[in-house]
């Protein structure tokens, strides 16, 4: 993903900047979807591993990229507030 097109982007939900996860990140995330503990916004567990991701800055928020895309939906979002370590650097 470019990089000027990711300054761009913020949460449609609280309008914070986001950012790409990096690979410790997305592990940690993937790690709680296997465990059943990541609720999406329409409040339906997260079934499927990411291979790429954009969090808000505070890290409370995760949104997924497929094929290139961010898919910034609400009811796509996940609920990332009890994973540790998804705030911006």
């Amino acid at each position: 993903m470019d990089r000027s097109l990711l300054d761009l982007l913020v949460c449609p939900a609280t309008h914070q900047p986001l950012h790409r996860l990096d690979a410790r990140q997305r592990e940690a995330v993937n790690a709680a979807i296997a465990r059943n503990e990541v609720l999406r916004g329409d409040g339906r567990f997260q079934t499927e591993l990411l291979s790429d991701a954009l969090a808000t800055r505070d890290g409370r928020s995760v949104y997924r990229i497929d094929d290139g895309i961010p898919v910034l939906l609400e009811d796509e979002r996940l609920q990332t507030a009890g994973i540790d370590g998804l705030a911006a650097r």
